[in-house]
């Protein structure tokens, strides 16, 4: 019989904000938010929970964050100094867990099954991993224990800031009946609007579904929701992971509405994102591109090659059949994107397909 999992989730409460205030002793108990400027197009990355309880949250645009909050300090990200500290948690991590498997610069989760430390208590361990943090970063951290990683990421996000949550073998599946559809991870605001629509509101009316049902409704997802809405999850930690996608993109300081620049703008992106290819030592067959509209409204349109990309001209090449998909032309865009995927890597003279993997280039919106 094989050993009952102990998984812990470590989430860093308001990693950017915090790192701010850490070093800047003026913003300490103030209203912070860690993007772009007020009157700016930017986006807010972070905020500190002083300023969250005004209503402002991370992705929210600057201006509208400005408008709840005329007196918050607006603050550019030090990336450098965010990872700076993330290097300083990850070996904190390795301390105790036996596998560390980071989801972006502030959070992991780690297997600590045959940890023997503090008799082997994932409560003790994560209570321990929590003091080395604030003793030795000065940063605050939450963390969620539990057998599997969707419960142990749900736990996280219970008492934050600052929290320490458990959930238990023979709770694991009363916890998550008990649980609103919108607080399951992996499931976002537009799947729990529909889930709504057809009665889903909470783990136990997920679990009452039939599969096929759930097949029905959300496709290949119903094996997922089926599993969790059982607190069941299978996922091992995994401390190596690859990437899944490379890609670079550009928001706008003024709306653009000609195909031309358009073009020369993912023209310009795709050159990035081919550097990107070559440093990694990789080769591409998918191409998207990504295109928000004045309103906010998003949209992406791919394109798989039968062969891998080679070269950067094939990439631009594609650039313009895929822009004639979408509305740009018509409707202004504030931003576009390009991403390559479906990768295959070099692998001592043998071409080798990539697995698909979570982990991302992009910063988690913390």
């Amino acid at each position: 019989m094989s050993k009952q999992r102990k998984i812990i989730h470590v989430d860093m409460d308001a990693f950017f904000a915090s790192v701010e205030q850490r070093d800047n002793p003026d913003y300490r108990g103030k209203a912070l938010v860690v993007g772009g400027l007020p009157n700016s197009r930017g986006v807010v990355a972070a905020c500190s929970y002083e300023a969250r309880k005004f209503g402002i949250h991370s992705a929210m645009p600057c201006s509208q964050a400005y408008r709840l909050c005329p007196t918050c300090l607006f603050v550019p990200p030090r990336f450098e100094a965010y990872r700076e500290v993330s290097v300083k948690i990850r070996e904190i991590f390795w301390r105790y867990a036996s596998q560390v498997e980071p989801l972006s610069l502030d959070e992991a989760y780690l297997d600590v099954t045959y940890t023997e430390s503090f008799g082997g208590s994932a409560t003790k361990i994560a209570q321990a991993i929590k003091r080395d943090i604030l003793a030795e970063t000065h940063l605050i951290a939450s963390a969620g224990v539990s057998y599997n990683k969707f419960l142990a990421k749900i736990a996280s996000g219970m008492d934050k800031p600052d929290g320490l949550f458990v959930i238990k073998p023979k709770t694991g599946e009363l916890f998550v009946e008990s649980l609103a559809v919108g607080k399951f991870f992996g499931i976002g605001p537009a799947t729990e609007k529909k889930m709504h629509q057809h009665g889903i509101y909470t783990g136990k009316d997920l679990k009452a579904q039939s599969y096929e049902k759930l097949k029905q409704l959300f496709g290949k997802s119903a094996d997922y929701y089926q599993q969790i809405a059982r607190a069941i999850d299978l996922r091992p930690v995994r401390s190596s992971r690859q990437r899944h996608s490379l890609g670079k993109e550009i928001t706008f300081a003024q709306d653009i509405i000609s195909i031309t620049q358009l073009i020369d703008h993912l023209e310009s992106l795709a050159e990035k994102v081919f550097k990107q290819l070559q440093h990694h030592e990789l080769s591409a067959k998918t191409i998207t591109i990504k295109i928000k509209y004045t309103n906010f409204k998003q949209v992406t349109r791919t394109q798989t090659q039968p062969k891998v990309i080679t070269n950067l001209s094939s990439m631009k090449a594609v650039i313009p059949s895929l822009l004639a998909l979408t509305d740009a032309g018509h409707v202004p865009v504030r931003l576009v994107g390009i991403t390559v995927s479906g990768f295959i890597r070099d692998d001592e003279g043998q071409q080798k397909k990539v697995g698909r993997s979570d982990m991302q280039l992009n910063l988690k919106l913390d």
